[in-house]
């Protein structure tokens, strides 16, 4: 039975395995089902395919904190040599209304930019969430704040960026569905380390939550999926993440234009090589990267970590490299479908004894708030899998080092040239014929 991939939300049981990836709950409500919260079982699930997390969020509330300090979460650090910094920003296109809040006259959103600093700086480390983020985050049921500390970053805000080695490739992350723009920074922040600046993407709305500079935040608001209205909902969803990406885009590239931007950190500008632009995402934000290719936005190659993908692209294809790495379980449709018209380089990568969430910073963040959380290791491997968390990371990491760096940098990528016996984990489900052009 093939799976779809571009929710984030849904369980994933044997009980709904084909319609896991198309409940589109919010990121806690989800985990409320696959956990039990500090021994209490969670509220019964609705038997709608699309249910509501009001049921499970309110049986979170009920839970009383544990009588112990909030336990402190940290993200594993990154393998690279380089100090990072990080900045946010607030972004608004005014060619465009709010998609989703009709009453919003301008869609605007935030980006985050991961990139090497000049040096180990003082100064505070960035958070994982900002503050008024995190309130709603945490109220969610998953992570509550009573019981847990979110993760500092390894980057300090604002430090100036590393301008000795000349300008660096750029890479684009977009979230799935219902998570932020940081949902995967151990992914993105080793990118950063080794040489790249890595720019995280919150679509406003999409995600689940929103703070901008001014401390307002803005919370999901798209319309509850049926059968009836997935298709469209969805396909318009990519739509508008492609528009934040193209924003985006032209918002840096102004920035190299001109030498510079008000809220970039000294150097920041004059390190950007737009040129070298890549693309990747967790489950919704794949789809993102594929699209974003698709109408021609100047992205050379990008990788979808376990997100099925929508619109035109499924039938006409790709001339750039793509990757489709995913988790352990059958072949997506959409990409059963768009593998024949990946026309340029090609892989398609499965990473056994994974599932959907490991390709998020769920992946180390979960064991770490199990006991707290009173889970089983069934539970957690029902969750994030049975493959290690520290390995599991150490093969993303590799995988993603050698695409970009074969993409963004020419260098030989032999992690993708097959089955190796250093990394058992990583299945060729589409065998040794990669597609028409080798690289």
């Amino acid at each position: 039975m093939t799976t779809q991939r571009y929710g984030d939300h849904g369980t994933d049981g044997p009980e709904d395995r084909g319609l896991s990836r198309r409940r589109l709950m919010t990121g806690g409500g989800a985990l409320a089902v696959a956990l039990t919260v500090s021994g209490t079982a969670p509220a019964a699930a609705s038997t709608s395919a699309y249910t509501s997390t009001s049921a499970y969020a309110t049986a979170a509330a009920r839970t009383p904190a544990p009588p112990l300090p909030p336990q402190r979460l940290v993200l594993p650090v990154p393998t690279g040599r380089y100090p990072l910094g990080a900045v946010s920003l607030r972004l608004a296109d005014r060619s465009r209304r709010e998609p989703w809040v009709p009453s919003e006259p301008v869609r605007e959103f935030m980006v985050q930019i991961w990139y090497p600093a000049d040096r180990p700086a003082a100064g505070p480390r960035a958070p994982w969430m900002t503050a008024g983020a995190a309130r709603h985050f945490q109220s969610s049921g998953l992570l509550p704040a009573g019981s847990f500390l979110l993760p500092a970053t390894h980057a300090r805000e604002g430090a100036p960026a590393r301008t000795a080695d000349g300008r660096r490739p750029v890479i684009l992350y977009s979230h799935g569905h219902g998570q932020h723009r940081n949902s995967s920074l151990t992914l993105v922040e080793d990118l950063a380390s080794h040489g790249y600046v890595v720019v995280t993407l919150d679509h406003t709305h999409d995600a689940g939550q929103v703070e901008f500079p001014d401390g307002r935040v803005k919370t999901y608001a798209m319309p509850e999926l049926t059968p009836a209205n997935e298709q469209r909902v969805i396909g318009k969803a990519v739509d508008v993440r492609v528009a934040d990406v193209r924003c985006t885009l032209a918002t840096l590239g102004e920035a190299v234009r001109r030498g510079g931007a008000p809220g970039l950190p000294a150097g920041l500008a004059h390190v950007l090589d737009l040129r070298r632009t890549a693309a990747f995402g967790h489950s919704l934000g794949g789809a993102t990267a594929a699209a974003a290719m698709y109408a021609g936005l100047p992205v050379v190659a990008g990788a979808d970590l376990d997100g099925t993908l929508f619109g035109e692209v499924v039938t006409r294809g790709l001339d750039k490299p793509f990757m489709l790495f995913g988790a352990d379980t059958e072949d997506d449709t959409s990409w059963q479908s768009a593998w024949p018209h990946l026309r340029g380089w090609r892989r398609s990568l499965r990473l056994t004894g994974s599932r959907h969430f490991s390709f998020t910073d769920y992946e180390p963040l979960l064991p770490q708030a199990a006991a707290r959380l009173g889970a089983t290791p069934e539970q957690l491997a029902d969750f994030i899998g049975p493959l290690g968390w520290q390995r599991s990371l150490t093969v993303q990491r590799d995988v993603l080092l050698a695409f970009f760096g074969l993409h963004l940098h020419g260098r030989a990528a032999p992690l993708l040239d097959g089955p190796a016996p250093r990394y058992p984990e990583i299945l060729f489900p589409h065998g040794r014929a990669y597609g028409p052009v080798e690289g």
